[in-house]
């Protein structure tokens, strides 16, 4: 790698950095959103069967929320290279954003489910609506609102929190600004390009997040 920050090569590290960085966020995201609202539809079923999968939901959701993201990291590091030792820092750093982002989702999502106000669920049970049904043409419609800002905002958060993925070995943005460094770029432009193309990120993620929330404020006041 040259002194050129603009060469094909640096330009090609960087773009890779930024790839990982875009990776773990949108897919530990994604799959976290998914089954985080698997869970908090589980935590607020009133059905007596699946009692201790709440029990123990609700307990995972508790647990994750107050361990910080890196010792997640290092938990998830040292519990799947002792099954899959094969499996890289990236697929390893990309569970921990999954399971990071599963217990504050389910809490977004389940904010959202409870916003919806109880006579109408009682209204639709009252009609003979199924649980399903109730919650697919009463609950969700009316909780999306509710729970889709706070879940852009909270994707755009993760983007920089997926920085401390660099102490497993994870050359993502804030890792690959230190190696411009070693290799002597000077800290102001190894650094300063990381700081570009974070904001270049999350900038515009977090203008569609504003945006989201204004359209959606909107709908709920008609």
């Amino acid at each position: 790698m040259n002194g050129d920050l603009f060469s094909p090569e640096t330009l090609a590290f960087l773009a890779a950095a930024l790839g990982r960085t875009l990776w773990m966020t949108f897919i530990g995201c994604t799959i976290g959103f998914v089954i985080g609202m698997g869970l908090a539809i589980l935590r607020r079923t009133r059905a007596p069967l699946p009692a201790p999968l709440r029990w123990a939901a609700a307990l995972y959701v508790e647990t994750f929320r107050r361990i910080p993201f890196l010792v997640i990291l290092i938990l998830v590091l040292f519990s799947v290279q002792a099954f899959a030792p094969d499996l890289s820092l990236l697929g390893i750093a990309t569970i921990a954003v999954t399971l990071a982002a599963t217990a504050y989702l389910t809490e977004i999502v389940g904010a959202g489910l409870d916003a919806v106000p109880r006579p109408q669920i009682e209204s639709a049970e009252v009609l003979g609506l199924s649980w399903f049904d109730t919650l697919r043409h009463v609950v969700l419609p009316q909780a999306w609102s509710v729970i889709l800002p706070p879940a852009a905002a909270f994707m755009v958060m993760f983007v920089k929190d997926t920085a401390l993925a660099s102490h497993l070995g994870v050359v993502e943005l804030a890792f690959a600004g230190k190696i411009l460094v070693n290799k002597g770029f000077s800290p102001l432009a190894g650094f300063g390009a990381v700081l570009v193309l974070y904001a270049l990120i999350s900038w515009p993620l977090g203008r569609i997040a504003s945006s989201l929330e204004s359209r959606l404020a909107a709908s709920r006041n008609r």
